[in-house]
């Protein structure tokens, strides 16, 4: 549907997967980046610095091309949940999770040197996790799927179970808000 490639600037599976999905031509290529959020950063801001960081490095590279950089995080409360990257973590954070609402922030930046484009947006998605069981969080983690994940699962793995409700794009939770990519290539980019 799109009429030009996309430089992803991002080595995610989950992104990779929903772009191939949709038959969009893409390539991969990993931005490598800092990605600490700093010292009172609001998830908001944190997720849209990011995806733009992303875009622009990768950019550097692909100055005729749209790159395309996200950035997903989750928010339960007064938390904000990054990769949990070790089991303890995980546990922490899905216990935090259960029984509650929360909101994925997925920042999304396009770029395109060439002519100087830069348009960065986000996208939030409500979630309700189920009450959690000690025996199901020991599970889950034992799968070893939440340790690469915002907020310690993915709802389109063995997390979906869990999940009672949404409020908003599905594609958001899984790391990439289709439509507002979509949307803004269309709107600034292109014509499709």
């Amino acid at each position: 549907m799109l009429n030009q490639k996309l430089i992803l600037a991002s080595r995610s599976p989950r992104r990779a997967e929903l772009l191939a999905a949709a038959g969009w031509q893409f390539e991969a290529v990993a931005a490598n980046i800092d990605e600490t959020r700093h010292d009172g950063e609001q998830a908001v801001a944190y997720v849209r610095r990011l995806a733009q960081t992303k875009a622009e490095k990768v950019a550097r590279q692909f100055a005729y091309d749209l790159v395309l950089g996200a950035d997903t995080t989750v928010v339960v409360g007064d938390e904000i949940l990054e990769q949990p990257g070790d089991a303890a973590t995980a546990e922490w954070m899905l216990n935090l999770l259960s029984g509650k609402w929360h909101q994925v922030i997925t920042g999304v930046a396009l770029v395109r040197v060439s002519d100087a484009r830069l348009i960065v947006a986000q996208e939030v998605t409500q979630v309700r996790f189920a009450q959690l069981s000690a025996a199901e969080v020991d599970w889950y983690v034992s799968t070893g799927e939440p340790l690469d994940k915002a907020g310690a699962y993915g709802i389109q793995g063995r997390a979906a179970p869990f999940i009672e409700e949404i409020q908003g794009d599905y594609f958001n939770i899984v790391g990439l808000p289709m439509r507002l990519v979509y949307k803004l290539i269309r709107e600034n980019f292109t014509r499709v």
